[in-house]
């Protein structure tokens, strides 16, 4: 499963990223679904896998498209907008490791937005990131 490949590790960037886990500890950087959101965290969001091959005629590479979500509580949207430049940050550098059978060829983050929770207390981040993976031939 390809986009479980990515969301491991992008989890395992973002935990061994000083930078990152200085706001938030990386047992809150999470697959979860429910609320509440732990505060500071980074919820593993919704993921997409797109078929490139209009690139790749043999149908080996694949567009992950991978959202993060990030809470904190504050009025103000400044410390998750922080905590998404560290993210960004620690992400990018290098190649994503992706296991033996597949390879990032391209990483971006193409998104990142800060938002106010309607409860007026939280602030919201989401960070999307684009992968481009091939399948490794046996």
């Amino acid at each position: 499963m390809i986009d479980l490949a990515v969301q491991i590790a992008l989890r395992a960037r973002l935990v061994a990223s000083p930078d990152v886990t200085v706001d938030v500890p990386p047992d809150a950087i999470l697959d979860r679904n429910a609320r509440p959101a732990p505060t500071p965290g980074i919820v593993m969001g919704e993921a997409q896998v797109i078929d490139v091959s209009e690139i790749d005629l043999d149908h080996r590479r694949s567009r992950v498209t991978h959202t993060l979500h990030i809470w904190q509580r504050s009025q103000s949207r400044e410390g998750v907008k922080r905590i998404m430049g560290a993210m960004r940050a620690a992400i990018l550098p290098g190649r994503l490791d992706l296991g033996p059978e597949l390879h990032a060829v391209q990483t971006r983050v193409t998104q990142m937005r800060a938002l106010s929770d309607p409860d007026g207390e939280t602030a919201h981040g989401v960070l999307t990131v684009e992968i481009l993976v091939e399948e490794l031939a046996p």
